[in-house]
């Protein structure tokens, strides 16, 4: 499952549906979430994609503290 933090919503989407697998890099697995939420590549460019345990994926903003 790919948990993605975007716009303030919270979205579980499948790794099928988005076309993605464990193994693939960042840069990847950003390109995947530009063509699903139709948005352009600078609206993730500071995400940080979390690997779990699980094999779940955690795509979220980057957290600024102070």
């Amino acid at each position: 499952m790919v948990h993605v933090r975007f716009e303030g919503r919270s979205y579980d989407i499948p790794e099928n549906q988005l076309g993605v697998t464990a193994g693939m890099n960042d840069s990847i697995i950003k390109e995947r979430l530009v063509q699903h939420f139709d948005v352009t590549r600078d609206r993730f460019q500071s995400y940080v994609v979390d690997r779990r345990p699980s094999g779940d994926l955690i795509i979220r903003p980057e957290a600024v503290y102070g």
